[in-house]
């Protein structure tokens, strides 16, 4: 796969999650369309949205309960595509959103993998491919990033590095959705800054191609030890996502 194609099948997921035309996210204005279940969207989105906001950089396509359009299209046509995903103008549409019981919550960058930079890197450890059947006893906080036990069902593959018996790092992927799996890495506190996230993780991006899948890495804006984790890995910036939820959830998110 190049780089194109790479790109063609995130923006046709995306449509899918969204509920619109993958040529949505090529246009230079911006876009509403109204949300819906797909049993096809990545597995742990909770569809429909209320609002969710995404952009692969010349526009904003706003997948939207149809109650909100108004409010949503008035911030969207306000405010430059990259203001709208951050403060002081996304207080905004959160203020907008308030008397509805909701707010925003999510807000994240998406990478894929650079076709023409992504190789399997080397570190000082050994390097084991994992399976399903080895996350058993690996639902622990030091792993939390790479596995999520609330959707065990997901995680499908893994590569764990090691210092003689002891595993040291460990990167896994969920299968999301048909065509991509998403990666989380961690490295325990004291091997950290030695490489062994980036080796992790590109490691793991070349078997999920290998097995004919779409590897994509996804932080939070402020995480820049990801986001650095990413590029060194292979990754470049895609796509980035602001998704608006019930105060309920983000209440429970903090405390």
């Amino acid at each position: 796969m190049n780089n194109d194609e790479v790109l063609q099948i995130a923006m046709l997921q995306s449509a899918i999650d969204a509920n619109c035309c993958v040529q949505d996210f090529c246009k230079t204005e911006n876009v509403i369309v109204y949300s819906k279940k797909n049993s096809n969207a990545r597995r742990y989105l909770e569809l429909p949205f209320a609002c969710n906001l995404i952009s692969y950089g010349s526009n904003i396509v706003a997948s939207i309960d149809e109650k909100y359009e108004k409010i949503v299209r008035a911030y969207i046509e306000k405010y430059p595509i990259e203001h709208c995903f951050e403060t002081p103008n996304m207080y905004v549409l959160n203020d907008a959103f308030l008397p509805y019981d909701l707010e925003v919550c999510f807000m994240a960058e998406y990478f894929l993998p650079d076709m023409t930079k992504l190789s399997k890197e080397t570190c000082l450890y050994d390097m084991k491919i994992l399976t399903k059947e080895d996350f058993t006893s690996l639902y622990v906080p030091e792993w939390s990033n790479a596995l999520c036990e609330k959707r065990k069902e997901l995680d499908v593959l893994g590569v764990g590095a090691y210092d003689g018996k002891q595993l040291i790092g460990f990167a896994a992927c969920s299968a999301d959705c048909d065509t991509m799996w998403q990666i989380g890495v961690d490295v325990l506190p004291q091997y950290r800054r030695k490489g062994i996230a980036s080796t992790l993780t590109s490691v793991l991006a070349s078997e999920i191609i290998d097995r004919g899948k779409i590897p994509f890495y996804c932080c939070a804006w402020s995480n820049i030890k990801s986001a650095r984790n990413a590029i060194k890995s292979g990754f470049r910036p895609a796509w980035a996502e602001m998704t608006v939820k019930s105060r309920k959830f983000v209440e429970e998110m903090n405390r």
